[in-house]
């Protein structure tokens, strides 16, 4: 290949040896006697077509296909230099729409595509091993006692690891502050092939009691709390109030499992009545498939249970790939968006198609002036694709540096969590080549349509004729792609329909209690600090006092399991006599205090609430919900019925029935409502359900008034105490809902994009036709047309455009709609009244972008007119 400044200075050389030749055959005929001008046309007839000899001579040299590339490219630059507005519309058009796209491939990838950050990541997998169609089961994993036995039995994994969620609060660095921490055996990170920043790792012996009081730090934590100190592996911190010994820091971007911030060795203590489920995951040998290690686990596991008498429950494994995972429910999500943005950037390559179309019009004449001096169709075509092409490649240019902007937004308008492997997401390589791949196919694919009708031959033969009739047989072309767009738009519109539909269902869901007015804040107590029952109600009534003391509350209340709230017990129950519950049928178990029921706002159906009277040294008491009253004694009076939460209860484990109150929505925000067994929190002698606990207030006006107050009293309660959260309810609900919102913002941004760019074509299309029909209309408002007759021709012309549009985004949306059902709340995705609003919405758009050029028609001047054409 020659480099561009030698190919500079041999086309200057070769100009310099043809100009030589051409003097030399003049002055020879000079000397046989001929005048110079009759020597220079024989000269000139002799050697033809200068420039056709110096093609000739540089397809000898080679080359020749990248040295046209480059004078088409020059070309089209100066061709777009021309034409700025057109340029700067269609190429932010473009833009943006390559930008949205390629931010949300970079998610997608980043979130679906790219593989884990661990070694050999197809070898990981998380197992399972748990009772069929149990009620109990909420999550993947395998029992300790099970857990025990696959560790100790496994042949097929080269690593096993298990991990259980822990909460601790860490003091003595900053202020005191509740974790997400993670227990997990000393094997965990070598499984996952993770290697610590500083330090090492656990020993197998750090697993037992007495030796466990180590931990291991992760990168953010170290840095905020500790300020990146190298020194602090060695150093002491306390957790829960006991010393621990820092062992090591993992690598930055590390959080797994469950966004840990610090790791302990897993101490397991086995039970026969109790079972504490695991988290595991395993590293497969080389070779060995999921359908192996599932047969593996059953029957090492299920073999194991078998011979401790435990085979009357048929239990099951799964082998699920740990990426799969890592990923969970967020794949569905993410997949909506990426063909949603797909739909914007053909509706936003067609307007594009479109305006190169109109283009092509006013250039017929340059093709057939170029087609009259030698150039053939395919050296026209090609010069027009390339046009186009470098177009879209500025575009996708403008679009990757947007696309930047975008993966921000994206990230930071997603609710906390829901995007996985938020941290690994960032335009990489990958997504500059997926940028610049769009931008090249879409480009040419979209150019090539344009070139090709703007080069055919009829429009080439005549240099003479106007572009009129060409136009018109273009403007079938044109209306074909605004009637793709306004289709492709429907789809998206009635995607964001639906979506905000099924938010705003979600919203305003009956609770089944008042969340206006309340504010909370809950708080862990550590055992060290807080070892007995007692040590916890204490603390408890003492915040009670000093909230309820607080200017602005009206009342205050506590409980352990708070709605919607992040942790909650359910479980089963016994009657008296002999009754049996329905199958399956648990309940929640909060424990509340009293007052808990009016503060909320939970109706008080029959009996009372709580008091202070309903204490340890008082007969135990229950308020049951309104379902359960139900369900369990139908058409008897519940109060005074008994009940136990022990599976063998003695005389003194039986619970009198006071009181029903209403079903409310305690584990989450989905239109149903829990069954409760509510118990007073002074009657419990289990640390487990006092440790942790929601302080309740209704506040007299705002409810963001009383938070400074509960802060401060916490701190004249327990200096060292963390608060582990602190809001409204109604940020709670909020939070609660902020996927929905999440998708319907998102969505709805596309939607809006995509109907503003259907207006533009429509508009463009209809302006054009009146800029062609020009001398038509003038003819008609001479022969006595009115204004309205001329808005309602070209109204008509939009009215044609749009129908076929509607019909065709109506079917397609029935047909893809389907996929947001497992988005939607309260709404079918056939809904027909979302569909027909977004139909309404597009007519109303097509004819309000129709109306300024049909207004533009109604004023033109026949004389005018007429004399134009």
């Amino acid at each position: 290949m020659k480099l561009p400044w030698s190919r500079r200075r041999r086309d200057r050389e070769l100009d310099e040896e043809l100009q030589a030749h051409f003097r030399m055959a003049v002055d020879e005929r000079i000397a046989r006697g001929e005048s110079r001008e009759s020597a220079t046309h024989a000269a000139r007839r002799e050697f033809g077509n200068l420039g056709v000899v110096k093609e000739v001579t540089r397809e000898m040299w080679g080359g020749g296909s990248l040295e046209r590339l480059m004078q088409d490219v020059r070309y089209g630059a100066r061709t777009l230099r021309r034409s700025p507005a057109f340029a700067i519309v269609a190429g932010l058009t473009l833009a943006l729409g390559i930008g949205a796209t390629t931010a949300v491939f970079t998610v997608v990838h980043g979130v679906l595509l790219r593989p884990l950050p661990y070694p050999e990541p197809e070898r990981l997998v998380l197992l399972s091993y748990q009772v069929k169609n149990s009620p109990w089961v909420s999550s993947p994993g395998i029992a300790d006692r099970d857990w025990v036995e696959l560790r100790r039995g496994t042949r097929l994994f080269e690593r096993l690891g298990a991990s259980s969620a822990q909460l601790v609060t860490l003091t003595g660095a900053g202020d005191p502050v509740r974790l997400q921490g993670a227990a997990v055996t000393a094997d965990y990170f070598a499984t996952l092939g993770v290697r610590l920043a500083r330090g090492r790792m656990f020993a197998a012996d750090e697993e037992t009691a007495g030796r466990n009081r180590v931990v291991i730090l992760g990168d953010a934590l170290w840095r905020d709390r500790f300020g990146g100190d190298p020194r602090v592996v060695g150093t002491t911190i306390s957790l829960d109030g006991v010393a621990h010994a820092v062992i090591g820091v993992l690598p930055p971007g590390f959080a797994y499992p469950y966004d840990a911030q610090l790791w302990r060795p897993l101490e397991l203590t086995l039970s026969p009545n109790l079972s504490l489920q695991l988290s595991v995951i395993g590293r497969l040998r080389d070779g060995v498939t999921r359908e192996q290690a599932v047969a593996e686990i059953e029957s090492v596991a299920g073999g194991a249970a078998r011979t401790r008498g435990g085979g009357t429950e048929v239990s099951a494994a799964t082998v699920t790939s740990l990426k799969d995972t890592v990923v969970g429910d967020a794949s569905r999500s993410l997949l909506v968006f990426a063909g949603a943005v797909g739909l914007v950037l053909l509706i936003a390559c067609a307007n594009v198609a479109n305006l190169l179309l109109m283009r092509a019009t006013s250039r017929h004449r340059e093709m057939a002036v170029r087609t009259a001096l030698g150039a053939g169709r395919r050296r026209l075509v090609r010069q027009l694709v390339t046009e186009s092409a470098l177009l879209w490649a500025l575009a996708g240019s403008v679009g990757t540096v947007l696309s930047v902007a975008g993966v921000r937004a994206l990230l930071g308008l997603a609710p906390p969590g829901r995007i996985p492997r938020h941290d690994e997401i960032g335009v990489d390589a990958v997504a500059l080549v997926f940028a610049l791949g769009v931008s090249l196919v879409t480009g040419i694919a979209f150019g090539l349509i344009p070139a090709i009708r703007a080069t055919r031959p009829a429009l080439r033969l005549s240099m003479a004729s106007t572009s009129r009739g060409a136009s018109r047989r273009d403007g079938r072309l044109r209306g074909a792609l605004v009637v793709a767009e306004i289709s492709l738009a429907l789809v998206l519109l009635a995607g964001a329909g639906l979506m905000a539909q099924s938010f705003l269902r979600l919203r305003h869901l009956e609770l089944g209690f008042r969340p206006d007015g309340l504010a909370t804040m809950t708080v862990d107590l550590p055992k060290t600090g807080y070892a007995s029952a007692t040590a916890m109600q204490t603390f408890h009534q003492s915040m009670l006092e000093r909230i309820a003391r607080m200017p602005g509350v009206a009342s205050a209340a506590a409980v352990n399991f708070s709605p919607l709230g992040d942790a909650l017990v359910r479980g089963d129950f016994q009657l008296d006599g002999g009754r049996t519950r329905p199958k399956n049928f648990l309940v929640a178990k909060p424990s509340v205090s009293p007052g808990y029921f009016r503060t909320m706002g939970i109706r008080l159906l029959r009996g009372r609430e709580f008091t202070r009277r309903d204490d340890a040294t008082s007969a135990g008491v229950v308020i049951v919900s309104e379902s359960v009253a139900e369900q369990i004694w139908p058409g008897e009076d519940p109060l005074g019925k008994r009940l136990s939460m022990k599976d063998e209860p003695g005389p003194g484990d039986w619970l009198t029935v006071v009181g029903v109150v209403g079903d409310i929505a305690q584990r989450r925000l989905d239109g149903t409502r829990d069954a409760a067994v509510y118990q007073p929190y002074a009657q419990l002698g289990q640390t487990f359900f006092l440790e942790h606990m929601t302080f309740v207030t209704r506040a007299v006006d705002g409810p963001e008034v009383v938070l400074a107050g509960m802060r401060e009293a916490i701190r004249e309660v327990d200096r060292a105490q963390p608060i582990g959260s602190i809001g409204t309810m109604n940020a709670t609900i909020s939070a609660t809902v902020a996927e929905p919102l999440f998708q319907a913002r998102l969505i709805g941004a596309f939607s809006v994009f995509a109907l503003l760019l259907a207006g533009i074509g429509i508009y463009g299309v209809v302006a054009y036709a009146v800029a062609e029909r020009t001398h038509e209309i003038g003819i008609r408002v001479a022969l006595g047309a009115v204004s309205a007759d001329v808005v309602g021709m070209v109204l008509r012309r939009v009215v044609a455009l749009v129908l076929p549009g509607v019909a065709l985004g109506v079917a397609g949306a029935l047909a893809v709609m389907r996929v947001l059902t497992a988005l939607l709340f309260g709404v079918k995705p056939n809904d027909p009244a979302t569909l027909v609003a977004v139909a309404l919405v597009l007519v109303a758009v097509a004819l309000l972008a129709g109306l300024v050029p049909a207004r533009r028609a109604s004023r033109v001047d026949p004389l005018v007119a007429l004399r134009s054409g």
